[in-house]
């Protein structure tokens, strides 16, 4: 799709990825409907979304919700007669194990993340077919190659959109449909409110593993999926990038190194965790939407969020 004038859905939009998308997009010259919970963080996206000279639409719904989402389809229709591009962006965490996670919390991870692409692609794909373009973009993770330790709902649906995204390519060759491209993003971790707004079983605190990735360069990777789709994209520094790649040959040394280093540096003990389910269920709004600046990162997007005047 030619970004430029592009409509296109952001999922998720009102932080993290999903929002730094949504600000590209603009900058591009988009015009993104934002769709996530809450209506404030949407307008000050959008606000700034209106300083690029885009045309943003405030979508608020939960993309756990299949007819809400439906209608934000038909919103970006009625408003602007076409949809150019679907991104979804929109996720959640909690971190425990198997056994101390509650099963309602595993499956609202599940409704979140993975069905609330099912429901976006559902509401993106037929008026793309019916015109013959359009691009669809679901925002996975390297978790959704090599899992997560005391993330098993958060893993689970990073394999599961994976997934979705070769079903959906499948179908559409068989179908013989052109012009309308299905791409899969992995990032390597991110330093998003993600990680302090996640649901947590744990006695430890969680923080991105290093090396972190700036959600800024995963959603400029959103971009270029979106111009040219391709199957799968990896997004991070080379040592993330490599441990991907060598994951396809030893899978079990991987496995074994990752879940030793996040053990040690993802979850610590320096800090009083916040036990409860997070912001699985309602938004947690003392959480700052422009960065999580956690401790942990010496990434180049923590460093720019302590750079950020208010």
């Amino acid at each position: 799709m030619d970004i430029r004038d592009g409509v296109v859905v952001v999922t998720g939009a009102s932080s993290g990825i999903g929002r730094e998308t949504a600000l590209a997009l603009a900058h591009a010259g988009a015009h993104p409907v934002l769709l996530a919970r809450r209506r404030g963080a949407l307008d000050e996206v959008a606000e700034r979304c209106r300083r690029h000279g885009a045309r943003p639409v405030v979508a608020p719904a939960d993309v756990t919700d299949g007819e809400a989402v439906q209608q934000v389809a038909d919103t970006a229709l009625q408003r602007h007669g076409r949809l150019d591009g679907w991104v979804n962006a929109a996720s959640v965490m909690e971190f425990g194990t198997v056994l101390d996670v509650p099963p309602e919390d595993v499956r609202r991870v599940l409704d979140v993340n993975l069905m609330g692409a099912v429901h976006g692609c559902r509401a993106a794909l037929p008026p793309m077919i019916a015109e013959g373009r359009g691009a669809v973009v679901n925002v996975s993770s390297i978790l959704g190659v090599i899992a997560l330790p005391f993330g098993a709902g958060y893993t689970m649906t990073k394999f599961g959109l994976r997934g979705l995204g070769v079903s959906l390519r499948q179908e559409l060759r068989l179908n013989e449909v052109t012009g309308v491209g299905v791409s899969t993003v992995l990032p390597a971790a991110v330093d998003t409110p993600i990680w302090s707004a996640a649901g947590n079983r744990t006695a430890r605190t969680p923080h991105p593993p290093p090396p972190v990735a700036d959600p800024g360069d995963v959603a400029q990777a959103v971009l270029e999926r979106l111009r040219v789709p391709r199957r799968e994209t990896v997004v991070g520094a080379l040592p993330a990038r490599a441990l991907v790649y060598a994951h396809a040959f030893l899978p079990e040394v991987v496995e074994r190194v990752f879940a030793t280093v996040f053990d040690m540096i993802g979850l610590r003990g320096d800090g009083p965790a916040r036990p409860g389910a997070g912001n699985l269920f309602a938004p947690v709004h003392a959480v700052d939407q422009e960065a999580s600046c956690s401790r942990a990162s010496l990434s180049r997007a923590s460093m720019r969020c302590r750079s950020r005047k208010p």
